[in-house]
């Protein structure tokens, strides 16, 4: 279904979990503006809260996290997290709502059951989280199934978590030995079992293709064994090798990497595989089932974006809490502080930690609507002035047949969602000076 265009996929383009990308955030935007805009915030409102922890750390991971090994960090780090939330809940009006708490990392399942128990206590107290069924916010947590013990189950339930991600990455154990994640299949097998006994009814498997070594064959059984486990939703991530900015990839043999074609074919096979197995696509690398709101916001055309992925919550706000944990608000992204040590320090001080972000204008907004528009419906008006602007970029893209203009609408059509985010880059004006700091397209 897909034809390969490598030039058209050779430049690297943001993932656009936000527009402007954090790779735009500078140090003129911070704690004044956060405060400014909790203050003013008296509607729907979702909550991220970030857990840097793993119990061990893969070799091929991006994410801001550390080693679980010293319990003092790990505690330290904590009472920090509860210090902000109430200085966070402080400044929000109790007018405003939460209608979810996610919670990601790392491995929020590296700290204890009761220390997290006591987070989601201080979350439900400081936020006003309201515990009548009908306006209970939905709650997500992302786990490692190495260590996701049996006491976990009953907290779940306990909490009422309905959805729930594990790091799966790949069921075969050769591939699992090259990036620095072993688990063997009856790990993922018991965490899916308990997860859905503690009551989770929407379970993401997190798989990925383009790993070293990695074949055909090994990626259709990682998507088969997936399957049959029955996940309600499925992301296929590319892997991403970039030693000279995340130091642990050094450990991966980049020798044994596919290629760009073999990666752009497995993304095409994984796709194909899940929606003969009928998965809803979401993007061109979610899936979901039929049931699943994801899926259905996909359909019925209200999918966003944050920064999270796709996501079906339509909340215009998201406060983050933890370090490196980012807030988006309508006219606002910002970022706490990154590393975890000074992160504390200024929690000790009673400061809120954002120290990085912009200020999102009129022309941000209206380029971000079209970039979230592409990437989640596939379909966006462009004004007349866009269209000058972007037309002659996009001139690759409409004559190899991967979109079209329909009308005062671009639309990208379906042998071009493998080049969707790099058709969405071309409204992008930030993309000309940051164009090293990020991935392949697919």
């Amino acid at each position: 279904m897909w034809t390969y265009h490598p030039e058209l996929l050779a430049v690297p383009v943001p993932r656009y979990t936000s527009f402007p990308t954090a790779a735009e955030f500078g140090e003129g935007v911070g704690a004044k503006e956060l405060a400014t805009a909790l203050e003013g915030e008296n509607g729907e409102v979702s909550l991220y809260v970030h857990i840097p922890f793993c119990e061990q750390i893969c070799w091929y991971c991006g994410c801001n996290t550390s080693a679980a090994n010293r319990s003092e960090r790990v505690s330290s780090y904590l009472d920090a997290l509860h210090r902000e939330i109430g200085l966070i809940a402080e400044r929000l009006p109790r007018a405003a709502r939460v209608t979810r708490i996610a919670f990601g990392g790392g491995s929020p399942n590296s700290i204890s059951p009761i220390d997290f128990v006591r987070l989601v206590d201080a979350l439900t107290l400081d936020f006003a989280v309201r515990s009548d069924p009908g306006n209970r916010p939905v709650i997500s947590i992302e786990l490692d199934p190495r260590t996701f013990g049996p006491q976990w189950a009953a907290v779940i339930g306990a909490v009422g978590i309905t959805r729930a991600s594990l790091g799966v990455q790949t069921f075969d154990p050769a591939l699992q030995q090259a990036i620095g994640r072993v688990q063997p299949s009856r790990m993922i097998e018991n965490a899916t079992a308990v997860l859905r006994g503690a009551g989770v009814d929407s379970l993401n498997f997190d798989l990925m293709y383009g790993l070293p070594g990695q074949t055909l064959a090994q990626l259709r059984d990682s998507l088969e064994q997936t399957v049959a486990l029955g996940a309600d939703r499925v992301a296929l991530f590319g892997y991403a090798h970039v030693p000279h900015l995340i130091a642990r990839q050094k450990q991966i043999d980049d020798s044994a990497l596919p290629d760009a074609e073999a990666r752009f074919g497995m993304a095409a096979y994984g796709y194909e595989y899940l929606v003969d197995q009928g998965y809803v696509p979401v993007g061109f690398d979610h899936f979901a089932r039929p049931g699943d709101a994801l899926a259905q916001a996909s359909v019925s055309g209200t999918l966003r974006r944050n920064f999270q992925g796709f996501t079906e919550d339509q909340a215009p706000v998201l406060i983050g809490l933890g370090a490196s944990a980012i807030s988006s608000f309508p006219d606002l992204l910002v970022q706490n502080e990154k590393n975890a040590g000074r992160y504390r320090m200024m929690l000790s001080q009673e400061r809120l930690t954002a120290n990085r972000g912009i200020v999102r204008t009129a022309e941000d907004r209206r380029r971000g609507a079209v970039i979230e528009a592409l990437l989640c419906r596939g379909r966006a008006r462009i004004e007349p002035d866009l269209q000058q602007e972007a037309l002659p970029l996009l001139r690759p893209y409409l004559d190899a047949g991967l979109c079209q203009m329909d009308g005062d609408h671009l639309a990208v059509l379906p042998g071009g969602l493998p080049y969707v985010r790099s058709i969405a880059a071309r409204f992008d004006p930030y993309r000309k000076d940051s164009l090293r700091r990020f991935s392949s397209a697919v």
